[in-house]
């Protein structure tokens, strides 16, 4: 009978022990989100996992700095990023890079800028942008909402997905049309390029 009890008594020990392992556990690829509670599939888990690598690969190649200094994490083909860098550009390119990895459907960019902070050249900014927004909403061929736009010493930066080519390049020709401009920037995928397609 004793035999029996401490058996029994092993078995549940060794399966809570086992579970207990899963639920501390980073998972497979590290994300930190324990595999049983993680609402991903497995599937979505490993597409995640690669667009991460591959986002940190282009990072590090830009710039070596930013293996320390930026931060990303990749849920559901969404893209966050975080840090500290030198100055605006430098942010807007990490956020072009962010789009340009393939399955994205949108990236958040809270990463700070050490750079002091200038008014007369972000009111100038702040203006292009907001035209250029303008434009988007009147024009109903443009989906305005499916884009995020920055600008930064008259360069535009647009990100976001377009329904087919047509729209991406009115896209850039609204952006191109608008006054002082110096160069446009744009991250533009498109509906049937994305390996995960939006809800």
């Amino acid at each position: 009978m004793k035999k029996i009890f401490f058996f029994t008594v092993g078995v549940i020990l060794v399966i809570f022990l086992n579970s207990c392992a899963g639920v501390g556990s980073k998972g497979v690829f590290g994300t930190g989100v324990s595999i049983a509670f993680d609402p991903r599939t497995v599937g979505t888990q490993i597409d995640d996992s690669i667009m991460q690598k591959n986002l940190m690969s282009k990072l590090v190649l830009r710039d070596k700095s930013y293996l320390l200094s930026v931060k990303t994490k990749v849920l559901d083909g969404r893209i966050f990023i975080t840090g500290k860098v030198e100055n605006p550009e430098e942010k807007l390119q990490i956020t072009k890079l962010a789009w340009e990895i393939r399955g994205v459907r949108s990236v958040r960019n809270d990463i700070k800028i050490k750079e002091n902070f200038n008014f007369s050249q972000s009111a100038k900014d702040l203006l292009i942008t907001s035209q250029l927004r303008t434009a988007f909403i009147v024009n109903k061929k443009i989906k305005s909402s499916n884009y995020n736009i920055d600008t930064y010493k008259k360069k535009i930066f647009i990100y976001g997905i377009a329904q087919n080519k047509d729209e991406r390049d009115l896209v850039i020709k609204e952006a191109k049309q608008i006054l002082d401009v110096k160069n446009v920037i744009a991250s533009i995928l498109l509906v049937e390029d994305l390996r995960i397609q939006k809800d």
